[in-house]
């Protein structure tokens, strides 16, 4: 079981901690924006101190809100995208579902087969069983890893069928900006882990939805965002 959220020692209410933590994760916010838009609410809090929130209670919500249980007939949708830090290269590998549903992401030095298959073997041991189809951009090393790890998935690889793992990347390319680029390879693998969980909760799967169906999930989403929080039983 996980272990509740302890907030002792902090002289904010966990209301206060906690709706700091989901601005700057569920919006495109930077530290500064968020501190301005807590003194609008007469909550004064320096930037400084939303980034250690942010640091040390991100990664425990995450950790605590449901993911979505894998299926028979699920098709991962694999793509890769550069992350320049520090004047180096590296490779965002991200697997989303057919409902944009994050199943993985892990950063990476290389972009070739053994990075190809340390993201199949990570994506087979969270989800517990291969795919119905993988789909994937032309990059010849997810053919390559397929064949070595899930030989019996059905592999369809073409740009314009991909672009529901190529659209799960703008995001992050919003934060980026707002964020001025990432510090280190630890830090965005971090950041990562707690915005794709949230992403995943708030919002609605990528299909047609009626205005009271999204208004329903979204309000299921903060009910189960303030329980992983701890401030409901």
């Amino acid at each position: 079981m996980t272990q509740p959220v302890s907030y002792k020692r902090h002289r904010f209410p966990p209301e206060i901690i906690a709706h700091a933590v989901w601005l700057y994760f569920r919006f495109p916010l930077s530290l500064r924006r968020v501190e301005e838009m807590l003194l609008e609410r007469g909550i004064v809090v320096s930037y400084e101190t939303v980034r250690r929130w942010a640091l040390k209670f991100g990664p425990g919500y995450a950790r605590r809100l449901k993911r979505k249980r894998p299926s028979r007939r699920g098709i991962w949708h694999l793509d890769e995208v550069v992350i320049t830090i520090a004047g180096q290269k590296h490779w965002l590998w991200r697997a989303v579902d057919q409902d944009g549903y994050v199943l993985d992401e892990i950063v990476q030095t290389r972009r070739d087969t053994k990075a190809a298959k340390r993201l199949l073997k990570r994506l087979l041991k969270k989800q517990g069983r291969p795919p119905r189809w993988m789909i994937t951009d032309k990059l010849g090393s997810y053919a390559a890893a397929r064949c070595q790890i899930i030989p019996r998935t059905e592999h369809r690889s073409h740009k314009g069928l991909n672009n529901r793992a190529e659209n799960s990347h703008l995001p992050l390319r919003r934060r980026e900006h707002a964020m001025q680029g990432f510090r280190s390879p630890g830090g965005l693998q971090r950041f990562t882990f707690v915005l794709s969980a949230i992403r995943n909760l708030f919002v609605p799967p990528c299909s047609r939805r009626s205005a009271l169906a999204t208004h329903l999930h979204r309000l299921n989403a903060m009910a189960e965002w303030k329980a992983a929080a701890g401030l409901i039983a």
